[in-house]
């Protein structure tokens, strides 16, 4: 499903290679390092190829950054990062996503992990149009296709959201007459950004949480069949112990949320500029200076 989030997988692989092997540093299993002390040292587990989880990261590493502790940032895929919190080699990860996406892996490791809760409720599949579109439902799209010169506009051929609007969006919809044009996220969002800058209408898949929502003046169609499914949440998931060893951090995470409009705003600043960054710390650095009160909440309790 989360092949959608292939547009910034090029940054994402290039970061690789820049996280640090291993956390323990030094550290017992009691969260002190040699000398007794208690750690400072906290690894997150970013899922390769996910842009919202990567920006709540990169947050949350700047923050605690500022508070004295010494953050890493470790990419790999979503089950070796569910593993890898289990067997203790993460602290925290913050893009486990319910009811649903991730749910084998909640129930695969929920004995050795932690769930938080949710720090967002709005992501979800969606079909967008320009905000000015003369629909605001699926269900009136096939009869106002040409208006949309009888095209929708799409992503991967082999994206779960392909899949759904061709098994689910599309027959239920009736939306046979138009022609659905599948070929990458990128060729998808230059197609939105074409047709804005043009003044014409179009219909294209998407998804929330995605940068696009800030870039572009743009609205989710209705979906009142549910043929793209119901809204997930983004839950922050920590290994077994990390409340004891960080309770500071632990309750600051557990009070956690960031607004689909902010995190559209912050994915926006990292991701639709140069796609040759591979280090989003100024960037973030800035944003965060932009949206003092937000941050400054993140760690006032």
């Amino acid at each position: 499903m989360k092949k959608r989030h292939l547009i910034s997988a090029l940054a994402l692989g290039a970061a690789a290679t820049l996280a640090l092997a291993g956390c323990a540093g030094g550290t017992d299993a009691s969260g002190s390092n040699a000398s007794g002390a208690a750690s400072k040292d906290i690894t997150i587990g970013v899922f390769n190829g996910w842009p919202e989880g990567e920006a709540a990261s990169y947050l949350w590493k700047i923050a605690l950054e500022d508070k004295g502790y010494n953050v890493t940032l470790e990419y790999a895929d979503a089950g070796p990062v569910f593993a890898g919190l289990a067997k203790g080699d993460y602290d925290l990860a913050l893009d486990g996503w319910l009811p649903t996406t991730h749910a084998s892996y909640f129930e695969q490791y929920g004995d050795d992990i932690v769930d938080l809760g949710a720090w967002n409720e709005d992501a979800k599949l969606t079909i967008a149009v320009n905000a000015d579109a003369p629909v605001d439902s699926l269900a009136d799209l096939a009869a106002n296709a040409e208006a949309f010169d009888n095209r929708l506009i799409g992503i991967e051929p082999g994206a779960g959201l392909t899949e759904a609007t061709q098994n689910e969006v599309i027959p239920t919809y009736k939306l046979d007459g138009m022609d659905y044009i599948t070929s990458s996220t990128p060729a998808m969002l230059a197609e939105l950004s074409k047709a804005l800058d043009s003044g014409k209408n179009i219909a294209v898949t998407l998804w929330r949480p995605h940068w696009a929502y800030d870039a572009f003046d743009i609205k989710d169609l209705a979906d009142p069949e549910g043929t793209l499914g119901a809204a997930e949440s983004i839950h922050t998931v920590t290994r077994t112990g990390f409340a004891d060893d960080f309770a500071e951090v632990n309750g600051w995470l557990k009070d956690f949320t960031l607004s689909s409009d902010l995190l559209f705003s912050l994915e926006n600043v990292m991701y639709n500029t140069d796609e040759t960054v591979t280090d989003y710390t100024e960037i973030v650095r800035t944003w965060m200076d932009e949206n003092k009160e937000y941050v400054d909440s993140l760690t006032a309790s």
